[in-house]
């Protein structure tokens, strides 16, 4: 591990001075001090010991669960052994939701069998004893589909087929199908929908319901195998029932918390860089690479730059938010209690997809911000290249901040096993790489301190400078896909308030 990040960091001309280069991006001293932070993860540092902890002792973390409170008490616990001061910050779940047991059986005349599923969140419970129902083809959910259903489709489940996930743009692509496919079904009045898993090997995994806490319906997801041999049945001509049992702990609103460490600013410390992984996990798994490790990789940056006494010129915080599965509460409810703020916020980052390479990241559909970027990255551009997408996402916690003006940036990481052990049983510690995580930790400590010490600071966008990043971009179809966003966002609920002008020009 050492000698891979030696090479890397000495065959950058990053890291020497070069007298005969133009003014360097970065003061000689700033230099110097992102070296030293970056070479402290050179050695042995609890970053793999910790996620080991998180992952293993704490295990799944289900926002509004007993492992969910345990994480908290666990990460105030490492930030202050480190010497960092922190605090956990309350935030407002609209409602609980976890699954308790879910089962399914599968009849027709001379058979019976029942493959394994997995309640969707938000999801309704059923009856004691189940719901049972007419099993209906629905092949892939189609406009034509439904139309071939007709009126048989109501008070029925349906089974819709699915693609092999296999990588992260099929993931992205499911959320987006399954925003479509459900908004058809519940206008067809269903009892309920049946996804075929897409992952391999039977994987059980979790999936929001595109309604989020409105939806009124069973909705599960069942094993690949098992539900591929109930399609084949159907299409057969063989009739099917299902009866779903799911046992499902609810209730409303409650109070969670976000974990948020500080290392406050020695010159300009109003002035705010976040740094940002969520804590929660969903709990089939245990969250190794969602989103354990970079949990765990944000505790070790503050740990070390606290350990080398760096002081950085603004205020940094380290923020593990909870919430995020369920809808992002978590960086929400902070955007909200820090709202007199955000004009001092000079970037909110979030790292949230495994432990693949850090390649870039995406700055959001400002194209001032690319710059910037890579001014702060280029002390570590020999762990690169680096390339910026100058594109909006949504699907993590930079989503708040960029509703609220705030330049925001999402790491870009290769994808890695990240895609088909997404929110699956599978996602446990051997799916991280150990030693690219570490390289990891090490950018995203650059990027940090990088941004507290540049002079450049870009300007909080108004809210009709970010109703143009909705207009203009796919932005506002990315919100569909992921529940009501879009809905909160025209109608002031979620966003910045008002019409006001941006912020100062940049310094």
């Amino acid at each position: 591990m050492s000698s891979l990040l030696s090479l890397s960091l000495l065959g950058s001309p990053a890291l020497a001075a070069e007298p005969s280069k133009p003014a360097a991006k970065a003061s000689d001293a700033s230099r110097a001090e992102t070296a030293r932070l970056v070479g402290a993860f050179l050695g042995d540092t609890p970053l793999l010991s910790d996620l080991q902890s998180l992952v293993d002792e704490v295990g799944g973390r289900a926002t509004g669960s007993p492992a969910n409170l345990r994480s908290v008490e666990w990460a105030l616990a490492r930030f202050r052994e480190a010497g960092v001061d922190v605090r956990k910050e309350p935030f407002q779940m609209p409602g609980l939701w976890l699954e308790r047991s879910a089962s399914a059986t599968l009849r027709g005349k001379g058979l019976e069998f029942s493959p394994r599923i997995a309640a969707m969140p938000f999801s309704t419970a059923t009856p004691k004893g189940g719901l049972t129902a007419p099993l209906l083809d629905a092949g892939r959910g189609k406009e034509k589909d439904f139309k071939a259903l007709g009126e048989k489709a109501k008070g029925a489940f349906l089974l819709v087929d699915t693609t092999e996930l296999k990588n992260v743009d099929d993931l992205f692509r499911e959320y987006a199908e399954a925003a479509e496919i459900e908004t058809r079904a519940f206008a067809a009045g269903v009892a309920g929908v049946v996804y075929v898993g897409s992952r391999p090997n039977n994987l059980l995994y979790r999936h929001n319901v595109s309604e989020g806490m409105r939806n009124t319906r069973p909705m599960l997801v069942m094993e690949r195998d098992g539900a591929l041999r109930a399609q084949r049945l159907l299409r057969t001509g063989k009739a099917l029932t299902l009866t779903a049992e799911l046992e499902l702990q609810t209730g409303p609103a409650y109070e969670s918390y976000n974990v948020i460490g500080e290392l406050r600013g020695s010159t300009r410390p109003d002035e705010v860089v976040v740094l940002g992984a969520h804590l929660d996990s969903w709990d089939l798994g245990t969250g190794a690479l969602d989103n354990g490790a970079n949990v765990a990789a944000l505790i070790d940056v503050a740990r070390q730059m606290k350990r080398l006494g760096l002081k950085p010129a603004r205020t940094i915080r380290f923020a593990l938010w909870n919430g995020e599965e369920q809808g992002m509460y978590g960086s929400e409810g902070y955007v909200k209690t820090h709202e007199a703020e955000l004009d001092k916020h000079v970037m909110a980052s979030s790292f949230d997809i495994g432990c693949g390479r850090i390649n870039g990241f995406f700055t959001g559909g400002r194209p001032e911000l690319p710059p910037l970027v890579d001014q702060a990255l280029d002390p570590v551009k020999g762990l690169g290249p680096f390339t910026q997408v100058d594109a909006p996402i949504v699907g993590t916690d930079n989503f708040d901040f960029m509703l609220q003006g705030v330049p925001n940036l999402v790491a870009n990481q290769e994808p890695a096993l990240y895609g088909p052990n997404y929110h699956a049983r599978s996602d446990e510690l051997d799916k991280c790489d150990p030693q690219q995580l570490r390289l990891n930790t090490a950018i995203a400590a650059a990027l940090a301190y990088g941004f507290a010490q540049m002079d450049a600071k870009l300007p909080r966008q108004s809210r009709a400078q970010v109703e143009e990043l909705v207009r203009t971009t796919d932005l506002g179809q990315q919100m569909k896909s992921f529940g009501n966003m879009l809905e909160e966002w025209t109608s002031g609920k979620r966003g910045r308030k008002g019409n006001t002008s941006a912020g100062p020009a940049n310094r």
